[in-house]
């Protein structure tokens, strides 16, 4: 009688990948139960953690933060394989600064007293969004944007009906009520007919209103969220998963050896060989149900044993049969596809044009799995790195206070306001901030989402110096970093006045690296958000084996977990995060070694 182990087939050597692999080869290597490996369409491992360098400084191009210590299992792994100091400076080593200049279109530093109010608002908004405004207190006047936020939740339901509420719906009634508000105290601020009641700012913001400020200050905060979820609109970003989402407590950090550091470990005790590179998967062929009635197949122990017809022993299929790009094929008793949610949007897509031979999966998925794919957001969000031109370093080491360049938060006009700069790229637009990626870094980074995540991927890097450098020029041209002088009053309100004064105080850039993920074949996106119409019922889908099998029991009509999923993609709580895909490959792990009865090793 032949014997034969399970073969278990990992696609993708990223975090979740990886972390099934580490568990299911440390599980069970003494015990010899399984034939396990890792097919990797790319060239290198991590997937999209990918650590780097550019300016002599470690940077990461693709996950960059630890969200929370407290808990966390990466900061846990980071902490034992002592990766949380370096002695090469490393990407924002120094955490959130708390010195931000916030400069608004025209050259003008905004002063505390208008920006304070209007992040206040934004932060309690987002807390109300995500169910952290329960506890109430009259601190810091707790108590009224808790009413301004209920009072937009109400607004923003009852215009939404029955189509489903989002985050950027909610959000702009919330600065409604926050005008609706201030009006009622007595200001006259907001009234857009009146122009002699912006006292405030008359004079020292040029053609800018108090109200205009607000609005860029506040798009300001809700592009750094589009960062922060993908999602290329708030508008598409469901708001009821918003409070389903779990952060670990206390501060984030990143990692001083870089992310890569925790991918390598957990691949560090698998044997040569294990990983595969290079081999993309183009179909997954699979049986919904036994296609063969005269084989069964028998447990013994967690070994299998094909028994055919009267009893003697054959040289049994396994159920999965996966082919590469190259030609070759493998087949297998179980496949954890980690791929990103973009691949699997892509291959339900190529299903959907009743193309079944250009399908990733033959039969295609069952309409459940693949109508949560569908509903299911999945962003492009970018990094764009900066080098300083070695002049531009040089002011940059000698201005005031030797403080380098600033943290810069950039509010911008409208795209379509008269007032806009013209030379400013569309694309610069609705990009939040600019900084260095640690004090006195002479590289500067900034974050794309959406289409101008995707329209960076496909310029070239002198239309990005170029645009970069015209956007920031305009912004510091009358700034204290360019000047050495410490007064917004400098701005009289005529954008680039001097065609002179404008050159003399260009910021110039040298060397520009950015990420692509979008256009990625491997990725075709950054990670998941719950869109508008679907829901975290669709995360838990997404993280459902095939077929279906209430008891997880091999029986003659089916072979059962034949496909898993993992990924960031399919955890409820979790998801968009390294740690939400470290815990997707550790739950189909353990699901398999469930299965083969492997008691004791599974429940870690």
């Amino acid at each position: 009688m032949v014997v034969k182990k399970p073969r278990i087939v990992i696609i993708g050597a990223g975090m979740a990948g990886l972390t099934a692999a580490n568990k299911l080869y440390t599980a069970t290597a003494s015990k010899d139960l399984f034939e396990l490996c890792v097919v990797e369409g790319g060239t290198r491992i991590g997937g999209r953690i990918n650590t780097s360098e550019f300016g002599g400084d470690r940077i990461e191009m693709g996950a960059t933060w630890i969200h929370g210590i407290g808990g966390s299992p990466i900061h846990k792994i980071a902490q034992e394989i002592h990766s949380l100091h370096s002695d090469q400076p490393w990407e924002c080593m120094d955490g959130d600064s708390e010195e931000l200049t916030t400069v608004a279109e025209g050259g003008f530093q905004l002063q505390p007293s208008i920006v304070d109010p209007i992040t206040k608002l934004f932060k309690h908004l987002m807390d109300y969004s995500q169910g952290k405004m329960k506890l109430l207190t009259e601190q810091d006047n707790t108590g009224y944007y808790h009413s301004l936020a209920a009072k937009a939740f109400s607004m923003s339901k009852a215009k939404s009906g029955s189509g489903g509420l989002s985050v950027g719906s909610f959000l702009r009634e919330g600065l409604d009520a926050y005008w609706g508000s201030v009006m009622k105290k007595g200001h006259d601020d907001y009234d857009d007919d009146d122009d002699d009641d912006d006292d405030d700012v008359k004079g020292y913001y040029g053609n800018w209103t108090r109200k205009l400020l607000e609005e860029a200050i506040f798009a300001m905060h809700e592009n750094t969220q589009r960062t922060y979820t993908s999602a290329g609109n708030l508008m598409s970003l469901d708001y009821r998963a918003e409070s389903e989402y779990i952060m670990f407590p206390d501060e984030e950090i990143t990692i001083a050896k870089g992310y890569l550091s925790i991918i390598e470990h957990l691949a560090s005790v698998l044997p040569p060989g294990l990983i595969q590179l290079g081999r993309k998967v183009t179909k997954i062929e699979w049986q919904p149900q036994n296609q063969n009635q005269n084989q069964r197949d028998i447990d013994e122990g967690g070994r299998k044993v094909c028994v055919e017809n009267g009893g003697s022993c054959c040289s049994c299929s396994r159920p999965v049969k996966l082919h590469f790009s190259d030609g070759s094929s493998i087949s297998a008793d179980h496949v954890i596809v980690t791929v990103s949610l973009g691949v699997l949007k892509a291959a339900i897509r190529d299903h959907d044009k009743g193309d079944s031979d250009s399908g990733m999966f033959c039969p295609p998925l069952p309409p459940s799995k693949a109508e949560a794919i569908s509903r299911l957001g999945f962003g492009v969000v970018n990094k764009l790195f900066m080098q300083l031109s070695p002049t531009q370093q040089t002011q940059t080491q000698h201005h005031v206070n030797h403080k380098g360049f600033p943290f810069l938060q950039m509010a911008f006009h409208s795209p379509h306001s008269e007032m806009r700069h013209k030379k400013i790229p569309w694309w610069m637009r609705r990009t939040a901030t600019l900084f260095p990626i640690y004090n006195n870094s002479t590289v500067l980074l900034s974050w794309f989402a959406g289409e101008e995540a995707l329209a960076l991927e496909s310029l070239k890097d002198e239309e990005i110096i170029n645009g970069v450098s015209t956007t920031v020029s305009s912004l510091l041209s009358h700034s204290q970093w360019q000047k050495g002088s410490d007064s917004h009053k400098l701005c009289n309100g005529i954008v680039n006045s001097s065609e002179e004064r404008y050159q003399e105080n260009e910021v110039r850039f040298s060397s520009v690296m950015k990420s692509k993920w979008g256009t990625d074949p491997l990725f075709l996106g950054s990670y998941s958000y719950v869109a508008v119409g679907s829901s975290g019922d669709d995360l838990d889908t997404m993280a459902e084996p095939l077929p279906k099998d209430s008891n997880c029991h091999p029986s003659a009509s089916s072979y059962p977990l034949q496909i898993l999923f993992a990924g960031e993609a399919t955890h409820r709580t979790h998801y968009s995060t390294t740690h939400g895909a470290y815990f997707s490959g550790l739950r189909e792990a353990n699901r398999l070694l469930q299965h083969y009865h492997c008691v004791g090793i599974y429940n870690n």
